[in-house]
């Protein structure tokens, strides 16, 4: 195998894992096992290591190996008297792809991501509107809330068993298997008063 047909191969494997990871959308998995002598150790490569990134993940190697291939290939092919510097070319435009894809991904991508926390879904407190009735006693009305930034329903319960009318502002008291007990604000907001 001459350079040439390497930077070849580098470029069609890297170009070729790329296109199948973005029709796939990067949940590929090799059934690829690499065994080491006894003491080896390799460092784990994931894509993400807590908040950040990590600067060896897939897109940013892929883009390294296809940026590498290509460059090195079109210059060993096209000009054969500069194929000793097409390699530390090939290196350059190599590295340059790929730190620009994994600057492109830890900016625009993962830089607004933050892991969900249980308590941010906490429903015990939460304030909304009844868009549905509270009727009778057991009766289920519909509740409007926002969490998270995005506007949420579930089903409403009244905890004291009284009926409460649409449009009324309450709250969360508890919430069980998907239903919300729930008191009106006005309520809640006197009966605090009053203590």
């Amino acid at each position: 195998m001459n350079l040439e047909t390497f930077y070849l191969v580098c470029f069609l494997f890297g170009l070729a894992l790329t296109v199948v990871s973005f029709v796939f959308g990067a949940h590929l998995h090799l059934p690829v096992h690499v065994h080491l002598p006894h003491g080896w150790h390799v460092p784990h490569v994931g894509a993400h290591h807590g908040d950040t990134v990590s600067p060896l993940n897939l897109t940013s190697i892929l883009m390294f190996l296809t940026w590498f291939g290509g460059t090195g290939y079109l210059l060993t092919r096209y000009h054969s008297t500069a194929a000793s510097l097409g390699f530390l070319a090939a290196l350059v435009v190599g590295f340059a792809g790929g730190t620009t894809m994994y600057l492109y991904i830890a900016r625009v991508f993962v830089a607004h991501e933050h892991p969900l926390r249980e308590e941010d879904f906490e429903m015990v407190g939460v304030l909304g509107r009844l868009s549905l009735p509270i009727r009778l006693e057991g009766g289920t009305g519909e509740l409007i809330y926002s969490q998270q930034g995005t506007r949420r329903s579930c089903g409403a319960r009244s905890e004291d068993g009284t009926s409460i009318d649409r449009g009324s502002e309450v709250v969360v008291m508890r919430y069980e298997k998907g239903i919300a007990y729930v008191r009106r604000w006005q309520d809640l907001h006197r009966d605090e008063s009053a203590s």
